[in-house]
């Protein structure tokens, strides 16, 4: 096992652990976060068999982000019958926190496995998002989560807005709930309608990508291939996010066109901005506000975290480097667990006390996805050894 510290007798100095805080990310394509806390925890307790363990699974407002937030906070999960990204009636869900937060993944209506054989995301719709919305103020909910990520539209969020009473007209006074292939028609915006429930809540979007709303390192460009999207096809879309835009624009008063996060999830990041008020957060700040973080890690003697790869990529604040930071003020020794290390160095400024790699051998892959489990396992095992040493 690979293992990089800058301040080694830090993390060790305590022989005897009393508590140890666990909030690792997942591993993408391998371990979800809580497979690798249950990893973590057995480790902890066979060293230290008297230790307090809490454990926050982490997810980044993708698929899975419901169930993390309903395991570190509690709650409840609520079923719903909204329509899926071609106005088909579905089931899907959120969660509601004990205290009245609602917790949404726009994949559970919007996401790409539910076109299956047939993605086009000009005419997919964003439409069940705003109906989770709307079922979550309606059972009391007076702030919603909604986490971006996985979707398979590129509607601008326009039809998540349109469950909630936005209206959109085209040229001739007729209405319409816009799509990707169809934002281009919008020629009247009216807010008149909009959920009053809605506009009062307070709406916090977990997002973690700086991508713009259009433009060729924008929604179209980057994301479209991957939901279907051939090159004439990017062309148009991306046409369309930047005609919708000057009409938002024109008719809310609002320039949603550079902003840092606007192109994610189909640049439903802007239309979160432009119809709903909301605050485009990287979704660890969200996770660590919203378990009370700050609280959970006092007195506690260690913290681990970890995320499939560490790069330079994992300095911009995603899930390790948000956990160092809040540590660090409480003077907390973090260890990074992760599968890989690159350009690491600054994170030791950022909280980080070590950093441990599970790969103990160059592999591809295809080939080490399937040791995973064993290779946390050891990797953890001798980090604790370490420590009781």
């Amino acid at each position: 096992t690979q293992g990089y510290s800058s301040a080694a007798s830090d993390v060790y100095k305590r022989q005897e652990l009393k508590k140890v805080v666990l909030i690792p990310d997942s591993f993408k394509g391998t371990l979800s976060s809580a497979q690798i806390c249950d990893i973590m925890e057995q480790n902890v307790k066979k060293h230290f068999p008297e230790c307090e363990v809490v454990k926050i699974p982490v997810a980044d407002g993708g698929e899975g982000s419901v169930n993390c937030f309903l395991t570190a906070a509690g709650g409840e999960k609520r079923k719903v019958i909204v329509k899926n990204p071609y106005m088909e009636d579905m089931e899907a869900f959120y969660g509601i926190l004990p205290d009245k937060t609602a917790v949404i993944e726009m994949a559970a209506c919007a996401g790409l496995p539910l076109v299956e054989n047939r993605p086009n995301p000009e005419m997919t719709t964003t439409y069940g998002v705003g109906q989770l919305m709307l079922d979550a103020v309606e059972h009391g909910c007076k702030k919603i989560v909604v986490g971006l990520g996985g979707s398979c539209t590129n509607d601008a969020g326009a039809g998540a807005a349109a469950a909630v009473g936005v209206e959109f007209f085209d040229k001739d006074g007729e209405k319409l709930i816009p799509t990707g292939g169809t934002l281009g028609k919008v020629a009247k915006i009216s807010m008149e309608n909009m959920d009053e429930r809605i506009k009062s809540a307070q709406i916090i979007t977990m997002c973690d990508i700086d991508n713009p709303m259009y433009g060729k390192s924008g929604a179209a460009y980057i994301f479209g291939p991957q939901k279907g999207a051939d090159d004439e096809m990017v062309q148009r879309l991306d046409a369309n996010l930047r005609k919708f835009a000057e009409r938002i624009q024109t008719e809310i008063g609002k320039d949603i066109s550079n902003i840092h996060g606007g192109g994610a999830a189909g640049a439903m990041g802007a239309g979160m901005v432009a119809f709903f008020d909301s605050k485009l957060q990287m979704g660890i700040e969200t996770v660590l506000d919203i378990v009370k973080f700050d609280e959970l890690i006092q007195g506690a003697d260690l913290i681990f975290t970890g995320e499939g790869k560490m790069d330079s990529q994992s300095l911009r604040g995603k899930v390790v480097i948000g956990v160092g930071k809040r540590a660090k003020r409480q003077d907390i020794p973090v260890v990074v667990v992760t599968g890989d290390a690159e350009e690491v160095e600054d994170a030791y400024d950022m909280g980080i006390s070590a950093v441990f790699s599970t790969n103990r051998v160059a592999r591809d892959f295809s080939v080490i996805r399937y040791k995973s489990k064993e290779y946390m396992e050891v990797t953890m095992d001798l980090s604790l050894i370490h420590i009781s040493e």
